[in-house]
Formats: structure tokens, C-alpha cells, sequence
């Protein structure tokens, strides 16, 4: 048994290890990340790729985003409060670019770097934005859903929102291909569901009603690609072309069944990596890449096993 001497000693040797752990700890950089939400196995795909590169590089990184993508002031609290802390640099995905713009432009003046991922952000202030190519993302789905269709008939599209880069790209990368390289085909309606599967279904459901020679439905995100896919079902409709984007349990299996023909995936645990690793490069004053393109895929039943797609995709 230990006499007093040595439990003192003892105590005295592990409250001095503490410190010591509690110092190193604070010289690691913090760098929190704010994500556009949660709900989709997406985020949990960047974050899995932001603790990658956090553990690899030897900092400290938060994640977290708002319940639901339609919680704008939700996220802009997340990001007041992360800049409180003076982080060494920080990550942001913009749910609407305009409305982060103040508290970005405190994070410049106060000398902390702003690392954008996935959804650029409107400004200058971000000295880098790891993101998929959206525009030319969507072009391609685009093209693959004129083909399909035979290059010609009515399409449609439902959106995630209309405020931020994601959204505002993918649709108009969409838009803009079929104006230029398929003018037989017409875009009858866009709409905007949230990201939300239920509200994403219901106008899904509307537009079929509205168009019963709907020929293709083209769904932007995760969440509403899935919305499209209910609706094909809910409605019967089995000869509607249904594109997604992104990835998940749902999507693949829709994929699988043939209700949806393909969609676009992105490569989400890259561009999580990549954002940390260059918001370390950032805190440390060394260069870094304006933009980041985190590269992107279209596949199908034909594909999804293909090892360079596989790689990418998530549940």
C-alpha cells in the first residue's frame, strides 16, 4: 500500500501530466466547421473526411450544422458562436451567402481565415472553396437526361433553395446546358423543396399532376432527389427519368430498382479533408488554392460497383 508520501507524490505526478495534456491540447488549432445541416448522410461523409484530415494533420476540429437546411439563422448563430472562441481558421458551407457576409468580414478583420466547402460563398473573403464543380456537375446530368428522353419532351427540376451556391449552380448548370445543347427539350417548372424529403414529395407530386407528359424530374440534392423518386412511386409513374444528386442508402437503392436512372455524386469525404487541410494551411500562413475542385461522377446500375465510383459514394 502506498504511504501518504507516495499517494501525494502520485497525485502531485498525475495533476502535473493533466497540465501538460491540458497545454498541448491548447496548442492545437482549432478549426471548427459549419456545415449547411446535418439530415443527410452527405454531412456525415464530410465530417468522416474533416476528422481524417484533423487526426492526420494534429488539430482540433469541430462540425455542426442546423437541424434542417432551411435554418439560416440557426447556422448564422453556429458560426457567431465559433467565431467567439478566435479559432485559427474556420470552415463555413453557406446556407444563404448574403447573410454570412457580416460575420465573414469580422472573421477578416480579425485575421482568421475562412475556408468555404461545398456551397461557395458570394464574397472575396473566403481565401479558398473546396467544393464540387456544380455547374459542370449539372451539365452533365443534364446531358444525361436528354439523352434518355430521346432530346426531346418536357422536364422539370426540383431544387434545394435559391439562395445558396449549390443550389444556385446546380440549377442553373442544369438550365443552362439544356438551353444550349438540347433545345428540343422544356424546362416546364423549378421548384424549391428545403432539401427536405416530405416538402420535396409534395412538389415532386404537384408538378407530375400539373404535367402528366412529364417526361424527367431532376433532383439537386440528396434530399430532393429522394422527394422525386416518392413521388414517381406514390403516382405510377414509371416512365419518368428521375436524375439525382449526391448519394445515400436511398438514392443507391432507388438506383438499384430502376426508379431512378442515375445520379451525380460528388466526393464528400474529400472535400472535407481538403478544407481542413487547407484552413491549416491558412492558419499557418502558407498559400493555398483559391478554389479546390473536389472532383465528381455520374453513375448507374451499370457503374456504381466500378472501384473509382464505389470509392466515393456513402449510405
Amino acid at each position: 500500500m502506498l504511504n501518504r508520501r507516495h499517494m501525494l507524490g502520485a497525485i502531485s505526478a498525475v495533476a502535473l501530466m493533466a497540465s501538460a495534456g491540458i497545454g498541448a491540447a491548447q496548442d492545437k488549432l482549432y478549426i471548427p466547421l459549419i456545415s449547411k445541416g446535418f439530415q443527410h448522410q452527405f454531412w456525415q461523409a464530410v465530417k468522416a473526411g474533416a476528422d481524417k484530415a484533423a487526426a492526420e494533420l494534429g488539430v482540433e476540429v469541430t462540425f455542426e450544422g442546423p437541424d434542417t437546411e432551411a435554418q439560416v439563422d440557426r447556422q448564422i448563430d453556429m458560426l457567431a458562436a465559433a467565431l467567439a472562441k478566435k479559432p485559427a481558421a474556420i470552415g463555413f458551407a453557406a446556407l444563404d451567402s448574403q447573410a454570412a457576409i457580416p460575420l465573414l468580414k469580422q472573421a477578416q478583420e480579425a485575421g482568421i481565415p475562412v475556408i468555404a466547402f461545398d456551397s461557395g460563398v458570394d464574397s472575396d473573403i473566403p481565401v479558398a472553396t473546396a467544393a464540387t464543380d456544380n455547374l459542370a456537375a449539372a451539365a452533365l446530368a443534364a446531358d444525361k437526361m436528354a439523352e434518355m428522353i430521346g432530346g426531346s419532351g418536357k422536364v422539370a427540376l426540383v431544387v434545394h433553395d435559391q439562395t445558396s451556391r449549390t443550389g444556385i449552380d446546380r440549377r442553373d448548370g442544369f438550365v443552362n446546358r439544356m438551353k444550349e445543347a438540347h433545345p428540343e427539350v422544356e424546362i416546364v417548372d423549378i421548384q424549391y423543396g428545403a432539401g427536405d424529403q416530405l416538402q420535396s414529395t409534395e412538389i415532386a407530386k404537384a408538378i407530375l399532376t400539373a404535367h402528366s407528359d412529364l417526361k424527367g424530374m431532376f433532383g439537386a440534392n440528396e434530399g430532393s432527389a429522394i422527394g422525386v423518386v416518392n413521388a414517381k412511386k406514390e403516382l405510377g409513374k414509371t416512365d419518368l427519368v428521375v436524375i439525382g444528386y449526391d448519394s445515400g442508402a436511398a438514392q443507391k437503392a432507388a438506383i438499384m430498382d430502376g426508379t431512378m436512372a442515375g445520379a451525380i455524386t460528388q466526393n464528400p469525404v474529400g472535400i472535407g479533408y481538403e478544407t481542413v487541410k487547407a484552413a491549416v494551411a491558412a492558419a499557418k500562413g502558407e498559400a493555398v488554392s483559391k478554389s479546390i475542385d473536389t472532383g465528381f461522377f455520374y453513375y448507374d446500375k451499370s457503374t456504381i460497383d466500378a472501384p473509382e465510383i464505389a470509392a466515393v459514394l456513402y449510405d
